[in-house]
C-alpha cells in the first residue's frame, strides 16, 4: 500500500463521537417525527377542531387496541396450537403491549387514501415489529457500551485530527473488536424471522385493527343516525386477473385527516440518513446502521439462498471495502435550491419540472345516476370508464405528491446537518443507498438537492468541468467534443447567470434542460465561482457526474473485442463522441428507405418519423434482455407521443421498427448477439438439468439467480386466506424461461458493478471523493480528470481478464464435473449438450483494449 493516500473525513474525533451519540439516540427511539414542508394554512377554528378530534380519536383507539391486545394474548396463552399452525404468542411478548399499539396507530396514519393490499400491510407491520425487537435486543447496556468503545477507536481512522493510517475501515473495525473480546459480540447474531412469520404476525395485527378501531357515523354530521362504524374496511379488488384482499380507510377517517392538515410526519429511524459514518461492513451479517438490522444483499422476501451463498464465501473483502467506501461519503443539502423547490411544491407544483401538483389540481370524478333512463347503455359504459380513469389519476397524483412530500420534508429536516448513506447491494452486485426516500439514486429533484459535505477548491480545470457538466444536463450538444461543449457553455453565460439570479422570475432558460433542477443547481454553482475573487480557489461542494456511454454495450463490445461495436460506444479514441442511438436510428432509416422503394406501405408512412428518441429506449434495454414484445411496446409509446404520426399505423409501425432495430444492432455489434446467445443457451441447458445458474464475479462475489417454479402457500386466517406465490424456493425446479432470459442482463450487470467497485477502491486509495449511481460516477470538479483515468484503467484491467473463458471453466466445474448418477439416457445427453455448449466460448475480435485508456468520450 505504499503511495496510497486514504482520505480522512473533514471532522474532528470529538465531532464524530458526538455524532455517534446522536445517531444512537435516533435508532434507539425507532421512529423520527419531523416537520412537513407543506405550507401551513392559517389555523382556522375548523382545522383546530379537526386536530383536537383526531388526537382524541387516537387516544381512544390506543386504549381500545391495548385492551383488545391484552385480551387476545390471554386467549392465545391458554390455547394449544396445532402442530401445523404457528403460535404467535411468543412474538407478541417480545415488546411492551404499548409498542405494538404504537406501530398499529402509525400504520393507520400512513395508510394511502386508496388503501393497501393486506399482504403488503401485514408484511410491513411484521417487519416493523422485527426491527424494533432487534434494536431492543442490541440496545442492552453492555452491547451499547461495547459498540461505543469500538466506534470511539474507529474514529481515529476517520478524523482529520488523528494520524494517518493505511488500514481499511473493515480492517480497523475488526482489529478494534479483537482488542475488546469481553462482553457481547457485535457481529449480527440476531436471527432473521422467516417471511411467513412476519406476514402472519402482521395479519394478526391488521385483524385486531379492523375489528376494534371504530368511529361514530355522525361524527362530522350529527343529522344522520348514530352508530359505531369501523375506520378500516377489509374488501376485495382485482389486480389484473387476480382477486386481492385490500384494507381501505373509511372516507370519514380520510376526511378528518385531510381537514386536520397535520404538519408532522413520522418515519422509521432506518429510512433516515445517518448522522455519523456507517459501521463498516465486516462480513455478510454485520455493517450499516448502528443498531437497525440491515441486509448486505437485498433479496425477495423469504429468499435465503443468497445469504447461504455469502456465508460460505471467503473472498468478499473487496466487495465489502467498496460498499464501505461508498458509504463513507458525507453529504449536505443545497439549502437555497431546496427553498426554490419547496416554493414550487407549495404553489401548484409543475409536471414539467417533476414537482407533483396538489390534489386540488386532480380531475374531478364525474358523478352520474346509473339508473337514470336519460343515459343510453353506451353513455353509461363511457361514464363508468371516465369515473375509473379519474379515480386512478387521483390515486396516482396522491402517491406522487406524498412521495415528493416525504423527500422534501426529509431534506428540510437535514438542511443544517451533515449526513451519510449506508450502502448495500442486490444479488447482481449493484449498489444502493439504504435510506429509501431521500438519496442520490432518486429523481432529478433529490439529486439536485444533494452536494458533498466536504468542499474542494476548483483548481485550474474545475470550473470548465462544471460548465461541461451543465451542458450534459441540458441534453444538448451530445455529438460535440468537450471543447465544443465548453465553448457552448461560455456562450450561454448570460442565460446561466440569469437562471442563477432569477430562477422563477427571469428568462427561465434552465427549465428546458433534460434535468432542470440539477441544471439550476449547476447554474448557481457557476455563478458563485465566476463571481469569486479567484475561481480556481473557490471551494466547491458540487458533484460533477460522468455518465457511461451505453454502458451495457461497452461491456459486450469489450468482451467480444468488437472493433465496430467498440467504436460506436466510445471505447476508441475519436474527435467527437459517437452516439450509438443515432447510429442505430440511421441504420434503421436505411432499412426503411430500401423497403419504401420496394413499395412497403408502413415504411412509406414512417418517412420522417425515425429519430434517436424513438429507438433509444429499445437500444438501451436490448443489452439487458428486453424481448421483441417489450421493445415493441417501448417504440409504440414513443410513436404515440408524436402528435403528427397517424395513430392508426402505430401498431404496424412498432412491429416493423422493432424488427429493424434488432437487425441494425446485430449488424453493428456482431459479437454481442453471439455472446448473448451463448449465455442464454448455457443457462437454458443448466436449468433444464435441474440446477440454478450461479457464477462468481471477477471481484469474488458469488451470484445465484433466484428464479424457480412458483408454488402457492396459503396462510389461513379468520380474516382472509392469504395466497403467497413463492417463486424463489430452491427446493422447486428452476424456471427455465426466467433463468435463460435473465442470465445475459444479470451477467452484464455483475460486470458493471465489478467495474464500479474497482473504480471506487482505486479512487479511495488515491484520496478522492467518489460515489456512483450504477454507471454514473460522481466526484469533485477538481478530481474529475483523476477519476476518469482510474475508471478507464480499471475497465481495461477488468476486461484484460479472460472473463468468458473463466466463466466457462467455472460452469463446467460446477455443472459438468460429474455425470448424472441415475444413468438415464436423456439426462446424460443433456449433460453432454451442456459440456459442448460451455466448451464453445464465443470468439473474440481484434480490438486493442489498451486504446480504451485514450478514449475521450468513454463517458457520454
Amino acid at each position: 500500500r505504499e503511495g496510497h493516500h486514504y482520505p480522512k473525513l473533514d471532522f474532528t474525533r470529538e465531532e464524530l463521537q458526538e455524532r455517534f451519540g446522536q445517531q444512537l439516540e435516533v435508532e434507539q427511539g425507532c421512529t423520527v417525527t419531523i416537520d412537513s414542508v407543506e405550507t401551513v394554512r392559517p389555523i382556522t377554528e375548523h382545522i383546530a377542531n379537526m386536530r383536537t378530534l383526531l388526537d382524541e380519536l387516537r387516544s381512544q383507539w390506543r386504549k381500545t387496541l391495548l385492551a383488545a391486545l391484552k385480551e387476545r394474548k390471554m386467549i392465545l396463552a391458554s390455547t394449544k396450537s396445532r402442530d401445523y399452525k404457528l403460535n404467535l404468542y411468543p412474538y407478541l411478548c417480545l415488546l411492551d403491549d404499548k409498542e405494538y399499539v404504537d406501530i398499529m396507530i402509525q400504520s393507520v396514519s400512513n395508510l394511502p387514501l386508496s388503501g393497501e393490499s393486506l399482504k403488503v400491510l401485514a408484511r410491513d407491520l411484521g417487519n416493523r415489529v422485527y426491527t424494533k425487537c432487534s434494536i431492543r435486543q442490541k440496545g442492552q447496556d453492555l452491547m451499547v457500551e461495547k459498540l461505543g468503545s469500538v466506534y470511539s477507536g474507529y474514529t481515529d481512522l476517520l478524523a482529520k485530527d488523528t494520524e494517518d493510517c493505511l488500514a481499511l475501515p473493515r480492517e480497523q473495525w475488526l482489529k478494534l473488536e479483537a482488542a475488546n473480546p469481553s462482553g457481547p459480540t457485535l457481529q449480527g447474531e440476531e436471527l432473521q424471522w422467516p417471511y411467513i412469520v412476519s406476514v402472519e404476525l402482521g395479519t394478526y395485527m391488521v385483524d385486531l385493527m379492523v375489528k376494534n378501531l371504530k368511529i361514530n357515523s355522525d361524527i362530522l354530521n350529527p343529522a344522520y343516525e348514530r352508530k359505531l362504524i369501523p375506520i378500516l374496511y377489509h374488501m376485495y379488488t382485482f389486480r389484473s386477473t387476480r382477486q386481492v384482499g385490500f384494507i381501505k380507510p373509511h372516507p370519514l377517517l380520510t376526511q378528518i385527516q385531510q381537514d386536520a392538515t397535520e404538519t408532522r410526519l413520522t418515519f422509521d429511524s432506518y429510512v433516515m440518513p445517518m448522522l455519523c459514518p456507517p459501521v463498516p461492513w465486516i462480513s455478510a451479517k454485520y455493517g450499516g446502521y448502528l443498531l437497525s438490522p440491515t441486509k448486505l444483499m437485498r433479496s425477495t422476501d423469504g429468499a435465503t439462498q443468497h445469504e447461504r451463498l455469502l456465508e460460505r464465501c471467503r473472498g468478499l473483502h473487496p466487495v465489502l471495502d467498496s460498499l464501505n467506501q461508498l458509504g463513507s461519503c458525507a453529504w449536505r443539502v443545497n439549502g437555497p435550491l431546496l427553498d426554490i423547490i419547496v416554493s414550487v411544491f407549495n404553489r401548484r407544483g409543475s409536471d414539467k419540472l417533476g414537482v407533483p401538483p396538489p390534489l386540488s389540481e386532480a380531475p374531478r370524478v364525474p358523478h352520474f345516476n346509473a339508473n337514470d333512463p336519460a343515459f343510453t347503455s353506451a353513455e353509461k359504459a363511457h361514464m363508468k370508464k371516465e369515473v375509473v380513469k379519474a379515480k386512478k389519476k387521483y390515486s396516482e397524483m396522491h402517491s406522487l405528491r406524498m412521495d415528493a412530500l416525504y423527500k422534501l420534508s426529509i431534506a428540510s429536516h437535514m438542511r443544517d446537518k451533515k449526513f451519510w448513506f449506508p450502502h448495500n447491494m442486490d444479488f447482481r452486485g449493484r449498489t444502493y443507498p439504504c435510506p429509501p426516500h431521500f438519496n442520490h439514486l432518486g429523481s432529478d429533484v433529490t439529486r439536485a438537492l444533494l452536494v458533498f459535505a466536504e468542499g474542494k477548491a476548483l483548481g485550474a480545470k474545475g470550473l470548465d468541468w462544471v460548465k461541461i457538466h451543465l451542458v450534459n444536463l441540458t441534453g444538448l450538444r451530445k455529438r460535440s467534443s468537450l471543447e465544443g461543449r465548453l465553448e457552448y457553455a461560455n456562450s450561454l453565460m448570460e442565460e446561466i447567470l440569469d437562471s442563477a439570479d432569477n430562477p422563477l422570475n427571469g428568462r427561465k432558460w434552465w427549465m428546458d434542460a433534460d434535468e432542470p433542477w440539477q441544471a439550476l443547481g449547476c447554474c448557481m454553482e457557476i455563478a458563485n465561482a465566476v463571481r469569486a475573487p479567484d475561481p480556481a480557489q473557490y471551494i466547491s461542494h458540487f458533484p460533477v457526474h460522468q455518465d457511461g456511454s451505453c454502458n451495457g454495450l461497452q461491456h459486450y463490445a469489450a468482451l467480444g473485442r468488437d472493433v465496430i461495436g467498440a467504436t460506436s460506444v466510445n471505447l476508441m479514441p475519436c474527435d467527437v463522441p459517437q452516439d450509438v442511438y443515432s447510429g442505430v436510428a440511421q441504420q434503421v432509416e436505411e432499412f426503411r428507405v430500401r423497403d419504401a422503394e420496394k413499395g412497403l406501405k408502413i415504411a412509406q408512412v414512417l418517412e420522417g418519423y425515425i429519430s434517436r428518441k424513438v429507438v433509444k429506449q429499445t437500444v438501451m434495454t436490448l443489452v439487458y434482455g428486453v424481448t421483441r414484445y417489450g421493445g415493441r411496446l417501448q417504440i409504440e409509446k414513443r410513436l404515440k407521443e408524436i402528435e403528427e404520426f397517424p395513430k392508426e399505423y402505430v401498431w404496424d409501425a412498432s412491429h416493423y421498427l422493432v424488427r429493424q432495430v434488432f437487425s441494425g444492432l446485430k449488424e453493428m455489434f456482431t459479437g454481442t448477439r453471439e455472446i448473448q446467445d451463448w449465455l442464454t443457451d448455457s443457462a437454458r441447458l443448466i436449468s433444464k438439468s435441474g440446477r440454478t445458474v450461479e457464477w462468481v464475479t471477477p471481484l469474488g462475489l458469488p451470484i445465484i439467480q433466484p428464479y424457480h417454479r412458483a408454488r402457492n402457500q396459503v396462510l389461513k386466517h379468520d380474516m382472509q386466506d392469504i395466497n403467497l406465490q413463492i417463486s424463489h424456493d430452491d427446493k422447486e425446479r428452476p424456471d427455465t424461461v426466467k433463468q435463460k432470459n435473465a442470465f445475459p442482463p444479470n451477467f452484464i450487470h455483475s460486470l458493471d458493478s465489478t467495474h464500479m467497485m474497482l473504480t471506487s477502491l482505486n479512487c479511495y486509495s488515491a484520496g478522492l471523493t467518489f460515489v456512483s449511481v450504477h454507471d454514473c460516477f460522481w466526484t469533485h470538479a477538481v478530481t474529475v480528470d483523476t477519476m476518469n483515468k482510474v475508471c478507464r484503467e480499471q475497465f481495461v484491467a477488468l476486461h484484460s481478464q479472460p472473463i468468458l473463458q473463466e466463466l466457462s471453466n467455472f460452469l463446467l466445474l460446477k455443472y459438468c464435473s460429474e455425470l448424472p448418477a441415475d444413468g438415464k439416457k436423456q439426462k446424460y445427453q443433456e449433460y453432454r449438450r451442456l459440456m459442448l455448449m460451455l466448451g464453445k466460448v464465443p470468439q473474440t475480435g481484434d480490438f486493442d483494449l489498451q486504446r480504451v485508456k485514450e478514449s475521450t468520450f468513454f463517458f457520454s
